[in-house]
């Protein structure tokens, strides 16, 4: 674990940001009082309509059965599973539990699945036989104590190929649990599997502090009632978790999930349920206005959204309000998700511009070459992996991003880039998302990422690969270069390379994998 300084404990626990809730405490608090809400699957293959009374009462039962078959406080429970009902009552029967909960994205694959399986070891594996790309692997699951499949009966995959496994169903015991059992607040209760920059998943460790801290922050920043709200981001990612099982419950909102993100059935779950879509990476967000059935009519349902998750261009918080959407950005990640941010009712050139001020109890400063440095209530306790957490925490409790950005002069942070997509070009560094931005002026470009490329002659140079709009032809070098000359940017930054792709590699949430683009471009060569 990382160094949490004394003075930080105290501030922490002073100022309220830290209290003696575990995470159980506070969703059994909050479901009694959200008992009557809606609770809605939009999907093809598992729907579901009910209450979140009905499914906390599917929770309280799961975490009977697993009480029953040995599972104490600190035992792990990993669940690779869709946006289903099942995914809820797992996550919420573990919080209920004290024990440490293990999302899992579902369309990871069995490479990424075993090294989480390997490095998490959990007591309890709760999955699906198949649904996508996903499949379960009797194999790699052969030593987990406790292995539920949902649909498993359904499937044939219980009782007939020799694994241990058994229906989700049959988990479940007679009665539901009484209250919460009772654990170590300050404890790990959430190891968050993310791959965004590195190729294999890091092992993210939240104690119940930073998680609860965590959920009170996000429902106290987005005050401003945006509808009922879709949840598409994978509930295995940490945003969709949170997302989906934490700030509607606290918030009072129904709960809508898909477990399919297609922007043709999320429009036309706004227009016949009256369903909104509060943001996220502005990938869910722009593919929605992209999309033919968009219509003006579909504006009620995204009349405020709030985008992070990844590098905001400008082009995009500007689209949105010049369509008189109310656009705010923040900036976060899973080690530490809020970390700066603005509020819907700030000055407009705050919210379109800029990636916000410090959020409650969070500390923001620049390192000498630019790096953002951060530490606050809901920084997670460091990775599983130790060696890592050594090298990006320091012994003050600051966590190093990795991110490059600026302040302003009201206190505003924005973030200009990514240490590791700095382009050293005949030894002077360029900003792939200047680049990028640049890119997105052009009526062809609805996406671009801007990575590194080895040049004979400069050492690197910026190769831009671009997703299109429908109907727009790949420009070539000179339209490009004539766009950057007439935008003012200096001439070495110009791109020197174009790519075309259908889509990007992406991470649950949304977010470019540029570590596999990078790949891909170099391996072409």
């Amino acid at each position: 674990m990382r160094t949490i300084p004394d003075e930080l404990v105290q501030r922490y626990r002073e100022n309220g940001w830290w209290t003696p809730d575990t995470l159980g405490d506070l969703l059994a608090r909050e479901l009694a009082a959200a008992q009557d809400l809606e609770f809605r699957v939009h999907s093809k293959v598992r729907p579901y309509r009910g209450t979140v009374g009905e499914v906390e009462r599917a929770a309280r039962r799961l975490a009977t059965g697993l009480h029953q078959r040995g599972v104490r406080a600190g035992d792990v429970v990993a669940m690779q599973l869709p946006n289903w009902m099942e995914a809820a009552a797992t996550f919420w029967a573990s919080a209920l539990l004290g024990t440490v909960v293990v999302p899992i994205v579902h369309f990871y694959g069995r490479k990424e699945l075993t090294h989480i399986l390997g490095d998490a070891k959990p007591k309890v594996f709760i999955t699906t036989g198949s649904f996508g790309r996903m499949e379960f692997h009797p194999d790699i699951t052969s030593d987990i104590e406790i292995v539920g499949i949902v649909g498993g009966k359904d499937a044939g995959l219980v009782g007939a190929t020799g694994s241990t496994a058994v229906d989700f169903e049959d988990l479940l015991g007679e009665q539901p649990l009484s209250g919460v059992v009772a654990t170590d607040p300050a404890g790990a209760t959430l190891y968050a599997y993310t791959s965004g920059t590195t190729s294999a998943p890091k092992g993210v460790i939240h104690s119940h502090h930073s998680l609860v801290h965590e959920t009170h922050q996000l429902v106290g920043q987005n005050m401003l009632d945006a509808g009922k709200q879709l949840t598409a981001t994978p509930v295995g990612h940490f945003i969709g978790m949170v997302g989906a099982f934490l700030m509607p419950v606290l918030a009072k909102h129904p709960i809508n999930l898909t477990d399919v993100w297609d922007p043709g059935v999320a429009l036309g779950l706004m227009k016949t349920d009256g369903l909104a879509i509060g943001g996220g990476p502005p990938y869910f967000v722009t593919s929605l206005l992209d999309h033919p059935d968009f219509t003006t009519e579909h504006l009620a349902g995204v009349r405020t959204v709030g985008l992070g998750g990844s590098t905001v261009p400008v082009a995009v918080t500007r689209r949105l309000a010049d369509l008189g959407i109310n656009v705010y950005r923040s900036y976060g990640s899973t080690e530490h998700p809020s970390i700066t941010g603005s509020r819907w009712d700030e000055p407009e050139d705050k919210r379109l511009y800029t990636d916000g001020r410090a959020l409650s109890g969070v500390e923001v400063r620049l390192a000498e070459d630019g790096e953002i440095l951060s530490r606050g209530p809901d920084l997670c306790l460091g990775y599983t992996d130790d060696a890592l957490t050594a090298k990006v925490f320091d012994d003050d409790g600051w966590y190093h991003t990795g991110d490059i950005g600026v302040f302003d002069d009201d206190g505003y942070l924005t973030i200009t880039d990514r240490k590791s997509d700095i382009i050293i070009r005949g030894g002077e560094n360029i900003s792939a998302a200047e680049v990028e931005e640049t890119l997105l002026g052009m009526p062809a470009v609805a996406e671009a990422v801007v990575v590194a490329t080895p040049d004979a002659r400069y050492g690197e140079h910026a190769t831009a690969v671009l997703r299109l709009h429908d109907g727009h032809d790949l420009p070539d070098l000179d339209e490009v270069r004539r766009h950057f000359e007439a935008c003012g940017v200096a001439r070495q930054k110009w791109p020197e390379e174009l790519r075309r792709v259908d889509d990007f590699p992406r991470t649950a949430s949304g977010k470019v994998q540029k570590f596999k683009v990078r790949q891909a471009v170099s391996g072409d060569r």
